[in-house]
């Protein structure tokens, strides 16, 4: 197992420096590329490199992923299908409910979260133990209404004995704390260093959350094998790269690449024998008719399924809609191989080294609570774009940390404060983001702001973001340079109610920031910065000496 990619173990803080990267910079850039190159064996080589000789030890863990991208969603998807969703009543044994569920088979772990109503997550150890309580199942009866007899495993539990009195179930979060909750716990943290971390902690996906997103993608695929038995429907984006805060979409894709690989040609012999098909003009159209009816089917028959929407003229033609039993927000496209890509690219990305995903994580916070992104579409940057950046950011630093696999040891903050200052000072009006070569390149057109798909280079993801948005974002990133410069907010103030680091760096701009002290000018960002580094420059150069030469310590700002 190669050493290349690595974590500080306990004991060993943020704060060490990159120091191994020159001696193995030109070793690790090859394996990357030829990574990049081939889908599904990223993990595979990283292991394959051995570690080179004559290097020194860190002492560090390795943090290659244990696991190709293609084996982790496989490995998951087959979990889900062993899982089943259960609307429980309010009052509920855990105990009893449980030992209720087990005649069915040996149960490998559960979950109880809340979304409007109580629900559990329940893995057995064998799909057979799904179909045993499918088997033992009734319809319910409606009265007046007629229930269409769809089997799936999404069940609604009642008790006989509405006197069982609801033991203390543990309920599992699915939502990220509120910004008050956040910043009581940022307030008490020890350094800005350990700020970045503890934002990622209480806004990582967890693993509960994780396989709930699996389980709604495998119970969508019920639906879809109706029609295509050999279908998958995988997550991609935010759900899988390890990018996904709680809350966030789940955006899936029906592949039917298996189908097809089975309506290949048969030959026997003398014989060729094909399926009969329908045959359509092109690929946009069969994806549009696809679409088209897995969404009626999603409308007309899966429970839990409502707001359907067949957007099918879009670019990427899709259906959206809220799965209310897991509280996402879906879309739904197919065969999107180039999303899945791009999620195992930074899937890989944010195994390196938890720092990585810390920063993006910042980043991404500090862009929302700054209206610079939004869930609604628009001119706004986007979250990918954002990501790209840091990611862009992290190539072209000096030293570079990315796409070498070095460990990254090198101060979290350092590299908050930086990622302002580069972006705050890019030549947005004349170079590109282009991360699949890690260097500014030329606009090949006139839009504000732009990225280079990596995998559809033709492409700019972020054709969407308008000058105003792009100035505004160039703006604050100049602002917040000047606060993680301040000494005052290195770390916690000693009333304790000062906020500091990233309380200070997230407050909205304007009134919500009256905190931080003197009451700030209308004048725009990047004006109020250049008038508080020139304050900061003359007042260090006059109050540094005094007339008789003596050095004299300022009290200034």
């Amino acid at each position: 197992m190669c050493r290349f990619l690595t974590m500080a173990v306990p004991g060993v803080g943020l704060l060490t420096r990159l120091h191994l990267y020159a001696q193995r910079r030109s070793r690790v850039q090859r394996p990357v590329l030829r990574l990049l190159s081939c889908p599904g064996t990223v993990a595979e080589d990283l292991r394959r490199d051995e570690q080179p000789s004559g290097s020194v030890e860190t002492g560090f863990e390795d943090k290659i992923p244990k696991k190709r991208f293609s084996e982790m969603q496989n490995e998951r998807r087959e979990q889900a299908q062993r899982t089943v969703l259960i609307h429980c009543p309010e009052k509920i044994s855990e105990k009893k409910f449980l030992k209720y569920l087990s005649q069915h088979g040996p149960i490998n772990n559960h979950f109880f979260y809340e979304s409007f109503s109580l629900y559990a997550v329940v893995e057995f150890c064998q799909k057979e133990s799904v179909r045993s309580l499918q088997n033992e199942t009734h319809a319910p009866s409606k009265g007046m209404e007629v229930a269409i007899p769809f089997r799936s495993r999404f069940f609604n539990l009642k008790l006989k004995n509405q006197t069982s009195e609801r033991s203390c179930v543990q309920m599992s979060n699915q939502l990220p704390p509120s910004s008050k909750k956040l910043f009581e716990v940022l307030r008490d943290a020890e350094s800005v260093d350990d700020q970045l971390n503890t934002l990622l902690k209480e806004f990582q996906l967890t693993e509960e959350n994780t396989k709930l997103r699996y389980l709604t993608c495998s119970l969508i695929e019920d639906i879809a094998a109706a029609y295509f038995p050999d279908c998958v429907v995988r997550p991609f984006g935010s759900s899988v790269n390890t990018f996904g805060k709680l809350g966030c979409d789940l955006d899936m894709f029906l592949d039917l690449s298996e189908t097809r690989n089975l309506s290949t040609n048969k030959t026997s012999g003398n014989f060729l024998m094909e399926f009969q098909v329908k045959n359509v003009p092109s690929e946009r159209i069969a994806t549009q008719k696809i679409l088209s009816v897995i969404g009626e089917c999603l409308d007309n028959f899966s429970p839990g399924c409502v707001g359907v929407q067949k957007i099918l003229n879009a670019r990427c033609p899709l259906v959206r809609f809220s799965h209310q039993a897991s509280g996402f927000q879906c879309d739904l496209t197919t065969n999107n191989r180039i999303a899945l890509t791009s999620s195992e690219l930074l899937y890989i990305y944010g195994a390196l080294d938890s720092r990585v995903r810390a920063l993006v994580f910042t980043v991404r916070y500090w862009a929302r609570a700054h209206s610079l992104t939004s869930s609604i579409p628009g001119a706004w940057i986007t979250n990918f774009s954002l990501t790209m950046m840091v990611i862009f950011f992290l190539q072209t630093r000096s030293p570079p940390i990315l796409p070498t696999l070095d460990s990254l040891q090198t101060l979290a903050e350092l590299l908050l404060k930086e990622f302002f200052e580069y972006f705050g000072n890019f030549a947005f009006n004349k170079n590109s983001i282009n991360i699949r070569q890690g260097r500014e390149q030329n606009k090949p057109d006139s839009s504000p702001l732009y990225i280079q798909n990596p995998f559809e280079t033709s492409l700019n993801i972020s054709k969407n973001v308008s000058q105003s948005q792009l100035q505004k974002f160039v703006d604050l990133a100049q602002e917040s340079t000047w606060i993680l410069q301040q000494e005052d907010l290195g770390g916690p103030s000693m009333s304790g109610n000062q906020p500091w680091g990233l309380v200070a760096l997230l407050l909205p701009s304007g009134a919500n920031r009256k905190s931080l002290g003197k009451k700030k000018s209308r004048k725009p960002a990047n004006e109020k910065v250049k008038v508080l580094l020139e304050s900061i420059k003359s007042n260090r150069t006059e109050n540094f000496t005094n007339t008789n030469g003596k050095r004299n310590i300022s009290t200034q700002t």
